[in-house]
């Protein structure tokens, strides 16, 4: 079957109706451009949820996957390799962690981690110690274990009985956290920017919060850094500006620019106590996803694009904040390095959606976070002549809604 005969109508007879995908496929990237079937080019503001972080076919990349592909491809975890031991060093060198996990995605990871905190708890020798501290509006993954930490019900409520012990309490609320963290609780699980929740970043006193609780009771501190890892907010990670150093630290998404794979992060004193056999995946640390991610960890972890993603939020927050005057549509333009989010106004609430939707006509590919917020995640590179025209494309799809809202 040769490319030109598949269509987007294929995916409604072949796939489980698990998504609900554009009506065109893209074929081709290149940097922050896309290409779709029929030629038609597109700027991508969406970075396949903050994973593109060097945008598509990024050099470096490419490099990377295709000398690894001339040598090792898989061998399974009853051995290791070069490139996994490499990434591993890269990662435990320029952050607070003694070990690293690897798996193949942010939910794997969160899984690891949970599942971590809970055997960190039974070897404390405290009866019960297993209980879990989540918050609101949080998204940690879509495993039964992790879609029942994320604080969204939409996500979990047709997958009951759930697992238990966990509880969520508000975002940003430290009374609320002091009225539940107590010596059975074994983690906190807290995103420093809830990213599919809202574009909401953490409070510091909240975190510092967190940080002295978990202190005072055992419990571990997770910073789920899927979202706003390995450059997304402007450093490396986004625990390191914020004087608050987790426990565990789960990654994925840019770690690998878009070829799969996570990893967790941790101390020796956390790490020691998992036993071989406790855990495991196939896949994880795989040659080709490990010699990819340390290509990339290593351009990203460089000053001048580190520098550059806050250059970059600077620039396209006073750009919004510019459409926003003419439209009038925001309430705020919110978040972390290239994590941002904009949220409608009250009475444009629900109405994500259909702005997404218009983007996508105009040749530009947005997110959504929930019914109210537009959210981007572009490449940590996207040239700022590619920010301009996307954002002429977005003021299209904004012009255009106005149209329907008045009709």
């Amino acid at each position: 079957m040769t490319q030109l005969e598949i269509k987007r109508s294929d995916f409604n007879q072949y796939m489980v109706p698990l998504f609900a995908p554009a009506a065109f496929i893209p074929v081709k990237g290149e940097g922050s451009r896309l290409w779709d079937q029929q030629g038609r080019e597109y700027l991508d503001f969406a970075g396949g949820i903050a994973v593109n972080a060097l945008g598509h076919a990024h050099p470096v990349a490419v490099q990377a996957l295709t000398e690894q592909a001339q040598k090792l491809w898989h061998i399974g975890n009853g051995y290791t390799n070069e490139p996994v031991l490499r990434l591993a060093k890269q990662m435990v060198e320029h952050t607070f962690a003694d070990k690293v996990f690897f798996c193949n995605s942010g939910a794997e990871a969160n899984e690891a981690a949970l599942k971590l905190a809970r055997k960190v708890g039974l070897l404390s020798g405290i009866e019960g110690k297993n209980q879990i501290v989540a918050f609101h509006n949080s998204f940690h993954g879509r495993t039964l274990f992790t879609v029942s930490a994320g604080g969204q019900p939409k996500y979990s409520k047709d997958f009951a009985p759930l697992p238990e012990g966990i509880h969520h309490i508000a975002f940003n609320d430290l009374d609320a956290a002091k009225a539940v963290i107590n010596e059975k609780t074994c983690a906190v699980i807290v995103e420093p920017v809830q990213g599919e929740g809202g574009v909401i970043p953490a409070n510091l006193e909240f975190l510092k919060g967190l940080r002295q609780l978990c202190d005072e009771t055992g419990a571990v501190l997770i910073f789920d850094e899927v979202q706003t890892g390995v450059g997304r907010t402007g450093s490396l990670y986004a625990y390191m500006n914020m004087g608050v150093t987790p426990d565990i630290l789960t990654t994925a998404k840019a770690l690998g620019g878009g070829f799969p794979i996570g990893a967790m992060l941790t101390t020796d004193q956390f790490a020691n106590q998992y036993a071989v056999g406790d855990h495991g995946t196939t896949y994880g640390g795989n040659p080709l996803a490990s010699a990819v991610a340390g290509a990339v960890f290593e351009f990203i972890n460089r000053d001048s694009v580190l520098d550059g993603v806050q250059q970059r939020h600077e620039y396209y927050v006073e750009k919004l904040k510019q459409l926003n005057e003419k439209f009038d549509l925001f309430d705020e333009i919110r978040g972390a390095g290239l994590l941002i989010g904009c949220v409608l106004k009250t009475q444009y609430h629900g109405k994500a959606k259909d702005i997404n939707t218009l983007c996508g006509e105009e040749g530009l590919l947005a997110l959504i976070a929930g019914p109210n917020i537009i959210r981007f995640t572009p490449s940590l590179i996207i040239p700022f002549a590619d920010i301009d025209e996307g954002l002429v494309r977005f003021e299209k799809a904004l012009e255009r809604f106005v149209v329907t809202q008045k009709g």
